[in-house]
C-alpha cells in the first residue's frame, strides 16, 4: 500500500486528515489528498500514528477536517476548532476535573493556537458518541465529533501543530438515520475548500508559521 503523502502548500508539508469518504467531495478532491483514518477516536490514533510512524520525513502542520454536530452554531457554516476537548473521559470519582486524563499534564480543554483569518473560530468537543438531541445539553463544547483530540494527542507525541477545520452537518435536529448526517456535506465540502484556500494564502503570506 503507498504510503499518503502530505501536500505541498505555499511552501509547506502539510497533512490533511479525514474520517470518512462522504466528507471528501468534489471541492476538496480538486485540492489535497487526505489521510482517510476511518470514523471514531481509535480509528483517527491509529492510523494517523501508524502513517507517520512510517513517514521518513513528517510533514510541517496536519490538519483534521470535516464535518461536525452543533445545536447552537449555524448549520453548513465552517469553524476553525479554537480548543478541543475529549468528552468520553470522565476519572471525577477520583477527584480529577471531568475531561481531564489522570495523570497527563494536559486542561480539560486543550487550545489550538494557530488561527487562519477570516475563518470564525468555535470549541469543540470528541468522543466515540454521536451526540444528538438532548444529548447536547451534557456537552459545554460549541460544536462535537469523534476525531480531532485523538489527532491532537498523535500531534502532541511526533511535535507536529494541529489545525482543525470543522462544518457544521447537523443538530438543529435529532439524528434519525445516516442522511441527517449527509444531506449537507455537499455543501460543507465547498466551505471546507474556501477554509483550506483561506490557510493557503496565510501560510504564503506569513500569517500561519508552523
Amino acid at each position: 500500500m503507498r504510503l499518503p503523502q502530505p501536500d505541498r502548500i505555499a511552501g509547506h508539508d502539510v497533512l490533511f486528515v479525514m474520517a470518512a469518504q462522504p466528507e471528501y467531495g468534489p471541492h476538496l478532491q480538486a485540492r489535497i489528498t487526505p489521510l482517510m483514518t476511518g470514523i471514531g477516536p481509535v480509528e483517527a490514533a491509529v492510523q494517523l500514528t501508524a502513517t507517520l510512524s512510517q513517514m521518513p520525513q513528517k510533514p510541517q502542520l496536519i490538519v483534521s477536517l470535516g464535518s461536525a454536530g452543533s445545536n447552537r452554531l449555524t448549520q453548513t457554516e465552517v469553524y476553525q476548532v479554537s480548543a478541543v476537548a475529549y468528552r468520553d473521559m470522565d476519572a471525577s470519582p477520583l477527584g480529577f476535573e471531568r475531561g481531564r486524563t489522570p495523570l497527563l499534564d494536559l486542561p480539560a480543554r486543550v487550545a489550538l493556537n494557530l488561527p487562519i483569518p477570516g475563518v470564525p473560530q468555535a470549541t469543540l468537543s470528541t468522543g466515540a458518541n454521536i451526540v444528538s438531541g438532548p444529548d447536547y445539553q451534557r456537552v459545554a463544547e460549541d460544536m462535537v465529533d469523534m476525531e480531532t483530540f485523538a489527532h491532537l494527542r498523535v500531534c502532541h507525541h511526533f511535535d507536529i501543530p494541529l489545525i482543525g477545520l470543522r462544518g457544521i452537518s447537523d443538530g438543529d435536529e435529532t439524528l434519525r438515520e445516516m442522511t441527517d448526517w449527509t444531506q449537507y456535506l455537499h455543501v460543507i465540502d465547498e466551505k471546507l475548500a474556501a477554509a483550506v484556500d483561506a490557510l493557503a494564502a496565510a501560510l504564503t503570506e506569513g500569517t500561519i508559521r508552523p
